[in-house]
C-alpha cells in the first residue's frame, strides 16, 4: 500500500482538525446543554425570504444567469449593495475594491497563500479565532503576539528575523471577537495600525460580528480609519474580511473582502486557480434578499441575542464560584471565561459533558502557543435563556466541585 505520509505535502503536517467542528456533533444530542458551537441559530434564518428570492429567480427569467458560471469578482449588483453598505459604516470604496468569497473562512485561507511564506510571520492576537490558524497554518508561518506591552516594531522584525522569515500581516478581530466577545478600542485599532505603518505590512480585520453590536457606541472599522490617514482605499494596507453567515444564513457561504484594488486583483487570480467563482445562485439571492431586508433582519437576530447575553451573564453572575471571571461583550456571540490557574478547561469538559450533560468550548485550541488551558469559550447564540441559567447552573456546580477538590 502507498504510504500517503510519504507522499503528502509538508505543509499538511500544520493541518488540524477544528475542536469545535467535533464538538459540533454534540448538537445532535438531545440530552445536552450546547454553549460550544459559535453558530447562529436556526430559528432566526429569514427562510421564508430566501424562499421567495429563489422562487423568484425561476419565475422572472433570472435562472439562466443563476446556474450559469461567473465572473470571480462576484456578482455585480451584490458587489454595489455591499459598497453602499461599506460606505455606511464609515468606509469608502468602489465595486472594484469588493471581491465574493465562499464564505470568510475561503478569504482568510486566500490570505494565507497570498502574503505568507514558509517562516515568515503572522502576528495575531492571543488568543484569536481558530479558524485563521487553521487557514494559515497550512502556509507554515510562525506565529508572534499583537498588541503586547511596549512591544517595538524592531522586536517583531527580530523575532521574525530569527524564525527564518520576515512579518507579514497583522489579523485581528476588532468588534466581539471569537472566541473572547472583546472589541478593540479605538485606541488600540490606532496603535496597530500604526505599528503596520512601521513594520510596512497590511492588517487583516476580521469584521464576521461587525453587525452584532447590541450595547455601546459604534467604533470605526480599521479600514475607515486608514482611509482617513491614507486618502483613500487604494493607498490603505487594511484587508476588510466580512460575511454574511451571521446575519443571514452560514449554509449559502457567501463573505467578501474589501480592500485596494492591487490585493483584489491577487485574489481575483487566485481564485480563478481555486473554484473559478462563488455559487452564483447563492450570491444572486443574497443580494436580493439583503437589499430588501437586512436592517430588519439584524434588528431580530440583535433583540433575541442580547437577551441570550444577558441572560448567560446573569447566570454567570449567580453561579460561579470565586475565582472565574469572564468578559461582558457588548454583541457577538461569546463569552470568554477564564478559570483559576491549575484547572484545565478540556478535562473540565470531559468531566461536564459526562455529568452534567453541558458542553463549551476549551480555550487552549485559540491560542497559538497552545498556551490558555485554563480558559473556556461559552456561546448563548444557540441556547434560550431557560437553558443558559441551568447550563451556566451545572457548569458553576462543576466548577466549584473541581476547586473544593484541589484545595
Amino acid at each position: 500500500m502507498l504510504n500517503w505520509d510519504h507522499v503528502f505535502a509538508t505543509r499538511s503536517s500544520r493541518m488540524r482538525a477544528s475542536e469545535i467542528r467535533e464538538l459540533l456533533k454534540l448538537l445532535d444530542k438531545p440530552e445536552i446543554i450546547s454553549f460550544a458551537g459559535g453558530i447562529p441559530d436556526p430559528a432566526l434564518f429569514p427562510q421564508a425570504e430566501f424562499s421567495r428570492a429563489y422562487a423568484d429567480l425561476f419565475s422572472d427569467g433570472r435562472a439562466s444567469a443563476a446556474l450559469q458560471y461567473s465572473v470571480s469578482e462576484g456578482y455585480l449588483p451584490l458587489r454595489v449593495w455591499l459598497k453602499e453598505e461599506m460606505g455606511r459604516l464609515g468606509i469608502a470604496c468602489e465595486v472594484d475594491n469588493i471581491f465574493i468569497t465562499s464564505g470568510s473562512q475561503q478569504a482568510l485561507d486566500y490570505l494565507g497563500k497570498l502574503f505568507l511564506s514558509t517562516g515568515d510571520t503572522a502576528l495575531l492576537t492571543w488568543p484569536t479565532y481558530l479558524g485563521a490558524l487553521q487557514a494559515f497554518n497550512a502556509y507554515e508561518p510562525t506565529y508572534d503576539q499583537l498588541g503586547t506591552g511596549n512591544r517595538t516594531p524592531a522586536s517583531y522584525r527580530a523575532n521574525a528575523h530569527a524564525s527564518g522569515g520576515a512579518v507579514k500581516f497583522a489579523y485581528l478581530s476588532t468588534d466581539f471577537a471569537n472566541p473572547t466577545g472583546q472589541t478593540v478600542s479605538l485606541e488600540e485599532r490606532q496603535r496597530i495600525l500604526s505599528l503596520a505603518d512601521d513594520l510596512d505590512i497590511p492588517v487583516i480585520e476580521d469584521a464576521a460580528y461587525q453587525h452584532l453590536r447590541y450595547d455601546g457606541e459604534a467604533i470605526l472599522p480599521i479600514l475607515a480609519l486608514d482611509i482617513a490617514r491614507s486618502g483613500g482605499i487604494d493607498a490603505c494596507r487594511t484587508i476588510y474580511c466580512g460575511s454574511f453567515s451571521k446575519t443571514l444564513a452560514p449554509g449559502l457561504r457567501v463573505g467578501y473582502v474589501v480592500a485596494a484594488r492591487p490585493v483584489i486583483r491577487k485574489l481575483v487570480l487566485m481564485k480563478q486557480a481555486a473554484d473559478l467563482h462563488s455559487s452564483t445562485i447563492n450570491q444572486m439571492v443574497v443580494a436580493e434578499v439583503a437589499e430588501r431586508h437586512f436592517p430588519a433582519q439584524i434588528e431580530k437576530i440583535r433583540t433575541a441575542y442580547v437577551a441570550r447575553r444577558d441572560a448567560m451573564l446573569a447566570a454567570l453572575e449567580k453561579y460561579m464560584p470565586d475565582g472565574v471571571e469572564w468578559t461582558r461583550p457588548e454583541g457577538g456571540m461569546f463569552v470568554w471565561v477564564t478559570l483559576p490557574e491549575g484547572m484545565d478547561g478540556a478535562d473540565l469538559l470531559a468531566r461536564s459533558v459526562e455529568t452534567e450533560k453541558v458542553a463549551f468550548v476549551p480555550g487552549q485550541a485559540f491560542f497559538a502557543d497552545r498556551s490558555g488551558a485554563n480558559t473556556i469559550r461559552l456561546s448563548y447564540s444557540c441556547a434560550n435563556e431557560t437553558m443558559i441559567e441551568e447550563g451556566i447552573r451545572r457548569l458553576g456546580r462543576l466548577v466549584g466541585s473541581a476547586l473544593k477538590r484541589a484545595a
